[in-house]
């Protein structure tokens, strides 16, 4: 690239622009450098090239000034997904990434942009969703004027939970600055990943970067599983822990086939954010606390405990976790490193979920043992005014499409959607492995954009609910197949919850009263209505299911505090 020749503007001094000309870009100033030979497009042409082949047909993001050049004369082939927060952007594609199975790819405005979205982007982090996130950054010639929009250090604001991050050092480094942002969002554990562009970069002369495949699959030592079969078939009384991993890695029926061939008691993994075996099979035992010594006791009768695609083990509380006083064998299969090297005790094997699964089915003899008997779901929960939560979960659970995907913030109501709202398995529930607020709502809206052919439904709490509900316009003006059931118990119930365990009174801030989800929700133009009392509700769903479109109905639910966890640590 000719870096010194005469600028094409003559009444532009050559010294105080060389090799470089001024021209307006909807009313943006930027500079452009002549391109050095026929082979060379824009970096924005190649960057849009390269999300073509990397088959990203949407981007998500919430425009800004830096972000102009970009987004002028958008091509009709890249559907642009507006969100009206940032955060809201980012958990649209961090839905539609986990829909897709293909990274999200995010434009944010600058410092203020991403700093409204890092919450979110956490989630991300902590839910191993691929996405390639981009913001604009001032152009370069004023960076050293600390100009107005300008990120300072851009490429550390994100960090540590990006797993590439990077401002490139010439605006021809864009494409494969991108490039490789998007190959290491894919590769295992997946996660986001950031470049900062700045905005004078998008008109520069660079060369096409060419789409590569880069494979995915890390196969586990065969060494490694050999132990693990052999200890599983001397087991007397093994358990399996399956995690998110597994269905992200779309292998629920590999997991089926080695508990059934294994005849194990599986449990699930605190805190998935995924339904990873079926809720209603025979040999599912039961859902893990995150309090260490609830959790051990749960597993305190198996002499060996197998752990898939989670830590070992997320805890939320302090406590003894006696199960790590070594009665007890622990595997772990994951495709996380640094999962595998904070576990405390027993054996950890690095493989992707799959290949791993694959050949533990291969390995496994035939077992004589009994297979375990899994929990008894309860009976049906008796109608009552007002509105027993465990009520509202079962007539949401018989009125469900039987296709349908659930994405849920309503954590609170965890332990009662254990029993009274079961999940079919693969790719049927999603939620936030972070525990930050702000998610649901808007990876609702991005998952049902992945998966237009099939009803999604967002549960979610009515402080949850107020974190996002600008993502609702997004969902009403696309018109997409979308249920939002808002459980509105008048306050942060697991805050209620959380103040007792501890031994806390007197509180503030717990109580959320005089809140209007059916006005808010008309307000963006989606259908709504309100439900007080439990013979109503079973028609509510129906019509809010069946809906066009998108729908809204506010369950009003008695406020009872809910136990997460008791009192023994």
């Amino acid at each position: 690239m000719v870096r010194n020749s005469a600028p094409e503007n003559p009444q532009i001094p050559a010294s105080q622009h060389p090799g470089m000309i001024i021209r307006s870009i909807r009313g943006q100033e930027s500079l452009s450098r002549k391109p050095a030979n026929s082979q060379s497009v824009t970096v924005r042409q190649a960057t849009l090239d390269l999300l073509r082949a990397f088959g990203i047909r949407k981007v998500f993001g919430n425009p800004g000034s830096t972000e102009l050049p970009f987004l002028t004369d958008w091509p009709d082939d890249i559907d642009y997904v507006l969100a009206l927060q940032e955060a809201s952007a980012v958990g649209m594609a961090d839905g539609y990434a986990q829909a897709t199975r293909n990274a999200g790819f995010v434009n944010l405005h600058s410092a203020a942009g991403l700093g409204n979205a890092l919450g979110n982007i956490f989630t991300a982090h902590r839910n191993r969703t691929p996405l390639v996130i981009t913001a604009g950054q001032q152009a370069r010639s004023i960076l050293p004027l600390q100009a107005f929009l300008y990120a300072d250090r851009a490429s550390e604001f994100p960090r540590p939970y990006v797993k590439y991050s990077v401002e490139p050092a010439r605006p021809e480094d864009v494409p494969a600055a991108i490039a490789r942002a998007y190959y290491t969002a894919m590769q295992p554990p997946c996660g986001p990943t950031f470049v900062s562009i700045p905005i004078d970069d998008w008109s520069y002369a660079a060369a096409p970067v060419a789409a590569r495949k880069v494979s995915r699959e890390i196969g586990p030592e065969p060494d490694a599983m050999r132990a693990l079969a052999k200890a599983l078939a001397a087991a007397r009384h093994p358990a399996l822990v399956v995690g998110p991993g597994v269905d992200r890695a779309g292998a629920v029926e590999l997991m089926v086939r080695v508990a059934e061939k294994a005849k194990a008691a599986v449990w699930v993994s605190p805190f998935s954010s995924r339904c990873s075996f079926p809720e209603r099979h025979p040999q599912l035992a039961g859902f893990l606390h995150a309090s260490p010594s609830q959790l051990s006791d749960a597993l305190s009768g198996y002499d060996l405990v197998v752990v898939i695609g989670a830590p070992v083990f997320t805890f939320h509380v302090e406590g003894h976790a006696s199960i790590f006083d070594g009665g007890t064998s622990i595997f772990q299969i994951t495709d996380d490193p640094d999962a595998a090297a904070v576990t405390p005790v027993g054996t950890s094997i690095i493989a992707t979920i799959t290949p791993a699964l694959t050949m533990l089915i291969d390995l496994l003899p035939e077992t004589k043992r009994t297979a375990p008997k899994g929990r008894t779901l309860p009976p049906a929960p008796k109608a009552a005014d007002p509105l027993p939560v465990e009520f509202a979960l079962h007539a949401l659970s018989q009125a469900l499409p039987a296709d349908a995907a659930l994405v849920e913030e309503a954590p609170s109501h965890r332990p009662a959607m254990h029993k009274f709202l079961p999940m079919r398995g693969q790719d049927s529930f999603y939620t936030m492995s972070s525990g930050g607020l702000g998610y649901g709502l808007p990876a609702a809206v991005g998952m049902s954009l992945g998966r237009p052919k099939g009803r999604t439904v967002c549960l979610i709490g009515d402080g949850s609910t107020m974190y996002s509900i600008q993502a609702l316009w997004t969902a009403v003006q696309r018109k997409l197949p979308l249920t939002v059931v808002v459980i509105n118990n008048y306050g942060y119930g697991a805050m209620r919850s959380f103040s007792r365990v501890m031994q806390v009174r007197n509180v503030p801030g717990l109580e959320l009263p005089g809140i209007d989800f059916v006005k808010l929700a008309e307000s963006m133009g989606c259908e709504a209505l309100r439900v007080t009392k439990a013979a109503d509700l079973p028609e509510a769903l129906k019509r809010a299911l069946s809906s066009d479109g998108t729908s809204l109905v506010e369950i009003v639910v008695d406020a009872a505090v809910p136990v997460l966890y008791t009192q023994k640590h």
